[in-house]
């Protein structure tokens, strides 16, 4: 079998263990069936080292793209950055609760106020999560913390 064989790809892309394996081959013929054991050893090692590298690379690489993916966009708004949101979120949901309330109960009466106030309340819960998903975090379906067993 030769370097130049289409099953031999990874040797063609690394040309210095093309040479390494031939060497190695040549060596065979030359010293015999006594030193196999040695030559193998010797050109397996400088695979894993080959390999060893080829995934130090790619690991490194991988990392870097991580950090540099989180460093773009990820990045949850911390305490400063979502201040204004928190509060002025709830602040426009209930200066308009005023107007949408008197409609309501003008147009519709009582359940529709109450049915005002439950969408307010529900926009303002949505918000709540949307900012702090930890609120729902080791809850059962019916809302309860799951019980232990």
């Amino acid at each position: 079998m030769t370097t130049r064989e289409p099953q031999d790809a990874g040797l063609r892309a690394d040309p210095a263990l093309g040479r390494d394996l031939d060497a190695t081959v040549r060596a065979r013929r030359e010293l015999g069936d006594d030193y196999d054991s040695a030559l193998v050893e010797s050109f397996l090692e400088k695979v894993g080292q080959r390999i060893d590298e080829t995934v130090d690379r790619r690991v490194r690489r991988q990392l870097a793209e991580q950090r540099l993916e989180t460093a773009r966009g990820s990045r949850r708004p911390g305490p400063a950055d979502s201040w204004g949101e928190r509060y002025g979120f709830a602040l426009i949901t209930l200066v308009l609760a005023i107007p949408l309330s008197s409609i309501a109960g003008a147009f519709a009466g009582l359940p529709a106020m109450v049915a005002t106030w439950l969408g307010i309340v529900g926009v303002n819960a949505v918000q709540a999560v949307r900012l702090h998903p930890e609120l729902l975090a080791g809850r059962d379906g019916r809302g309860r913390p799951p019980r232990e067993e």
